[in-house]
């Protein structure tokens, strides 16, 4: 064989190699996280008392996002859709979702989140359900609420706890209302954390039903905490949850939208643990 012959074939070879590399992503090029939210439950009672000045050190961290949550004040602290708007367009940030009590004025609701320009209403909590049936109610009632929020231009998602992860007359809870509402209207926001609690797999739910995961809650889980423990959340990067692996598969499942949580502060306050957080996500790619 002649050299040129055995060059051509040697560097064939390599391209070939390279190409099928590059097509199962091995070393495909990862994107800083530039965009990430929080959830205002993490720094509660620092907004209870002086919700413009929370939300604007939040944005002096990195924050480009917010998810609200529905409490005395309604969704937007007192604030009309349009004072709430303007303020956070002057931070830089927008609010891409609330969550809310799903059955207490939903049209209303579901109006003022389209003039503020949310793209998710959101059902943080639906409880432990008695049997199985109760789930198929709930996944019906998602239904009927996704329309609603259709119509305003938006969707709608259900956020996850540990009880969705407990089996319930033989059936899981997360995977009945999974495949018992339509994909057209009802995507999911995943609670890492509560996975993870709950005794599931991450990596199993995002290949499961990949591309229902539209958001995620990004909450570190204490190393140190005994598996039955529930309120075991520490600042990011601290605990035992491998975000760097999760949240580019999470990524590559078609989750947009990844919003820090945090519920415990042990030896740290709401806000400086929201910074430590923020400086967390800025260190990653996906």
């Amino acid at each position: 064989m002649s050299y040129s012959r055995r060059k051509f074939l040697q560097t064939s070879g390599l391209l070939t190699a390279g190409a099928m590399l590059a097509s199962n992503n091995i070393f495909a090029a990862k994107d800083p996280l530039n965009a990430y939210g929080i959830q205002l439950w993490t720094v509660k009672e620092d907004m209870m008392k002086d919700a413009k000045g929370t939300l604007k050190a939040l944005a002096s961290y990195g924050y480009k996002q917010i998810e609200g949550f529905e409490g005395k004040n309604g969704m937007f602290w007192g604030m009309t859709v349009g004072e709430m708007k303007s303020y956070l367009a002057d931070l830089g940030m927008t609010m891409i979702s609330s969550h809310c009590n799903i059955n207490d004025k939903f049209e209303i609701k579901a109006a003022n989140a389209a003039n503020m320009g949310m793209k998710y209403l959101i059902c943080p909590y639906l409880g432990p359900q008695k049997t199985i049936d109760d789930y198929k109610r709930a996944a019906d009632n998602f239904n009927a609420k996704a329309e609603i929020c259709k119509k305003n231009g938006l969707r709608f998602a259900y956020h996850n706890h540990g009880y969705s992860f407990q089996m319930t007359d033989g059936q899981m809870p997360q995977d009945v209302m999974m495949n018992n509402t339509n994909p057209d209207l009802v995507d999911f926001e995943m609670d890492m954390y509560w996975v993870i609690t709950g005794g599931a797999n991450i990596d199993d739910y995002l290949k499961k039903f990949k591309g229902r995961w539209k958001l995620c809650h990004v909450k570190d889980r204490d190393k140190a905490a005994d598996p039955k423990e529930a309120d075991a959340s520490v600042i990011l990067g601290t605990g035992s949850i491998d975000y760097p692996s999760i949240l580019t598969k999470a990524k590559k499942a078609g989750v947009e939208y990844f919003i820090v949580e945090q519920e415990k502060f042990t030896g740290s306050t709401p806000l400086a643990s929201a910074e430590a957080d923020a400086k967390y996500m800025a260190t990653l790619k996906v």
